[in-house]
């Protein structure tokens, strides 16, 4: 019964600290600052596709996608806004990865283009540990603020 008592003890210690650790990182969000022509976003929750809207909220794992002639703007929001996303015609971009850690005042961003062109203009990091990354099915882009363009053509 000790033994038993003894185990269980240091299963909630350990439970208790992996706790304390994931805590400390916290989800962020984007949200559609502007738009123009068919903006179709895909939530983890709905997996369908719903027409954008400006204010609408993307979190974590989301996919945005704009058809022929239209385009979106994208505000990644922190601790302050880290950047700025204009997402170009023809072009699927999903939020990969939206995280802060308070604590740390570091943030994780991962955006993943799948095709078309993205305008980041990205707020320059406060933290060495901060990432503010742009995966495209062949490179990962990592900057520390700057703006820049990303742009992945279909394969013909």
């Amino acid at each position: 019964m000790r033994k038993t008592l003894k185990y269980a003890g240091i299963m909630i210690l350990v439970l208790a600290l992996f706790t304390c650790a994931y805590a400390q990182e916290s989800k962020r969000v984007a949200s559609i600052s502007d738009m123009s022509g068919t903006v179709e976003v895909r939530t983890m929750q709905d997996k369908k596709w719903v027409p954008g809207q400006i204010g609408m909220k993307l979190s974590e794992g989301d996919i945005l996608r704009t058809k022929a002639n239209s385009w979106a703007v994208l505000n990644v929001d922190g601790m302050a806004q880290t950047a700025t996303c204009e997402v170009k015609e023809n072009s699927q971009i999903k939020l990969a990865q939206l995280l802060e850690n308070k604590k740390d005042a570091t943030q994780k961003t991962l955006l993943d283009l799948a095709l078309g062109e993205v305008l980041i203009k990205a707020k320059k990091l406060h933290s060495e540990k901060s990432k503010f990354e742009v995966k495209t099915p062949t490179s990962i882009v990592a900057v520390r603020g700057t703006t820049f363009s990303v742009a992945v053509k279909a394969v013909e």
